[in-house]
């Protein structure tokens, strides 16, 4: 990072610094990062060779790391290397044009630009021709290519080269694009003058003649008039079918408001036509138009994963693709998809090892893990990934691994010990051992969401026999008390896991049954006057006639015992009725707290 202690005035200088400390305290706002590079740009009054070498490197320091975040922003490539060229000259310049057409190899603006640059200050034609060679095969498809076209072909008008500017519209004419007619226009005009070999392949052009000769045309003047009209015949037949593709697109066209890259989001209904031409072109079949549109949304839609995971499954299913699937993960991940949402690195994850590629895989993972410690999905890929290459002790060795990490958080570890649990049940398939993970672990995770369903539905799916069903009974009804009575879930939760046992008691209880679940549900069900089991654990002593004296007292109301103690050490009164009602309890100074993150 540059020293901007020294780059400009004394005044620039406390200004930069201010600017590039809100840009590391917050990477993703855009508005910071504009502020910094408009800050830079204007040292010194402006940038040229004569500026300071700590101006000059403080600049480009900034549009590196900005370009560095957001790599699609082709107007900042175009801005950067103007700069380049004043102060450095040609060759810094193409070298910023060639990272910016690296970095957004399908932006039309872009390649006119770096071609129209190379235009004025190359004299090798040829070296010129083939920029725009590599130009129209990343951006000649797109609907509004005509700024590049024109381009190209004002550089073959320099040099009076017809054939070529011919052979460029005899390309151009085929694509359906928004100015298509004016191109055809002078594709037609142009064709007149033109000698017949240019105009049609050798064999073809055989054909036309001995079909003109046959019909009695012998005179060369008569053979080539009766050609011209032939091929300028099946030239129109070319434009009906340039102009029916082109109408085809223009219904989505038309709805593409935003073409470019921005950090803001979009509004639905593009999303929705994006997702509608996508459709359209992936029926017609053409693979080059295909990828070609993928690549377009692909710059609008850059942050919405759903666009990657489908272009990635789209590439899969063509043959031979696997670069190109790989290539998509690998930009999706690394560049614009965050890492807030790793779905997406972990499908990455999951072709790499499809591929043969196990390490990698690995490695992935780690790296998501790296940012987001604690990150369930993310371990429990893992864990499977393991197992699947090095078996059950793999999987379980990840478990502990990530429950004792001091960075993995109280309820992730929940969930962690109840997939441990669900490994020994499901795979090695040995239900004692998975039942002594969630009783060892039961008084750890008193508050787990997670934990306490998997552990209830764990005992509710054991299959039984008649001789088994009543010991299993007693294992199913200690693990509900547990939640009812030793537990510190909201009555709301409690209340959903005490129906499954409800119907459990109703489809395999035994006689007794019936009373168990009308006691039940007058627990879960009924007003809080006959909830028992709610009324002790609302109570201080944990005894339900406390909390009968309370209701007496504050007619109706659970009550609230006011310790003058507690409330001159700064302790709320309210907080142990707040936590038992499953809200969140006001803090003493007024102010709303955020609740931990829970992982359902």
């Amino acid at each position: 990072m540059a020293d901007f202690s020294l780059a400009g005035t004394e005044e620039e200088n406390v200004e930069l610094k201010k600017l590039n400390a809100d840009v590391l305290e917050d990477t993703d706002n855009f508005e910071n990062w504009e502020k910094l590079v408009r800050a830079v740009e204007s040292l010194e009054g402006g940038l040229n060779r004569n500026s300071s070498p700590q101006s000059i490197s403080a600049t480009r320091d900034v549009y590196d790391r900005f370009l560095a975040k957001f790599p699609l922003l082709f107007g900042y490539w175009k801005k950067y290397a103007d700069l380049e060229f004043s102060i450095a000259g040609t060759e810094a310049a193409e070298m910023v044009y060639e990272r910016g057409v690296a970095s957004i190899t399908n932006s039309v603006d872009l390649w006119t630009n770096y071609c129209g640059f190379k235009v004025e200050t190359s004299h090798d034609p040829d070296v010129i021709r083939e920029l725009f060679e590599r130009g129209a095969s990343y951006v000649g498809l797109d609907f509004l290519a005509h700024p590049f076209w024109d381009k190209y072909l004002e550089f073959e008008e320099r040099s009076d080269s017809w054939d070529k500017i011919f052979a460029i519209l005899d390309r151009i004419v085929h694509i359906p694009m928004h100015q298509y007619a004016r191109y055809f226009e002078r594709y037609r005009q142009l064709a007149q003058s033109r000698p017949l070999s240019e105009l049609l392949p050798e064999d073809t052009l055989e054909q036309f003649r001995q079909d003109v000769m046959s019909e009695g045309h012998n005179a060369e003047a008569d053979v080539e008039r009766e050609l011209r009209t032939r091929i300028d015949n099946l030239h129109l037949e070319i434009f009906s079918r340039t102009q029916t593709e082109t109408t085809k697109r223009w219904t989505y066209e038309s709805e593409i408001k935003r073409p470019y890259f921005h950090v803001t989001e979009l509004d639905e209904s593009q999303l929705v036509n994006w997702r509608k031409y996508l459709d359209f072109e992936e029926v017609e079949g053409e693979y080059s138009r295909t990828q070609f549109l993928y690549e377009r949304c692909l710059v609008t839609c850059a942050y919405y994963d759903e666009f990657w995971f489908r272009y990635a499954r789209w590439m899969l299913a063509q043959k031979g693709k696997e670069e190109e699937v790989r290539n998509i993960y690998q930009r999706a991940s690394m560049l614009y998809v965050p890492i807030s949402r790793p779905a997406i690195r972990l499908q990455y994850a999951y072709s790499e090892e499809m591929f043969g590629r196990v390490e990698i895989a690995r490695e992935i993972h780690r790296a998501v893990l790296l940012t987001l410690p604690g990150h369930i999905e993310t371990i429990v890929s893992w864990a499977n990934l393991q197992r699947r290459q090095g078996g059950l002790d793999a999987a379980i060795e990840v478990y502990k691994e990530q429950i004792d990490q001091q960075e993995t958080d109280i309820y992730a570890k929940a969930a962690l010990v109840a997939e441990w649990a669900r490994l020994l049940w499901k795979v090695k398939g040995s239900p004692n051992e998975a039942r002594q993970v969630f009783e060892k672990n039961q008084h750890w995770y008193l508050d787990s969401r997670p934990f306490w369903i998997n552990y209830l539905l764990f005992e509710l799916e054991q299959p039984t026999s008649a001789e088994t069903e009543q010991v299993q009974a007693v294992r199913i009804r200690q693990v509900h008390e547990s939640i009812r009575r030793k537990s510190h879930l909201p009555p709301l939760t409690i209340k959903d896991l005490s129906h499954y046992y409800m119907v459990y008691l109703l489809e395999r209880g035994s006689k007794e049954a019936a009373k168990e679940y009308m006691i039940l549900d007058r627990e879960a069900n009924g007003p809080f006057s006959v909830q028992s089991v709610n009324k002790a654990k609302t109570a201080v002593d944990g005894q339900e006639s406390t909390t009968n004296r309370r209701l007496m007292m504050e007619n109706g109301h659970p009550g609230v015992e006011v310790d003058e103690a507690a409330i001159r050490k700064g302790e709320n009164p309210y907080t142990k009725y707040y936590q038992q009602q499953g809200e969140q309890p006001v803090p003493s100074n007024g102010q709303a707290q955020p609740q931990p993150l829970r992982f359902q």
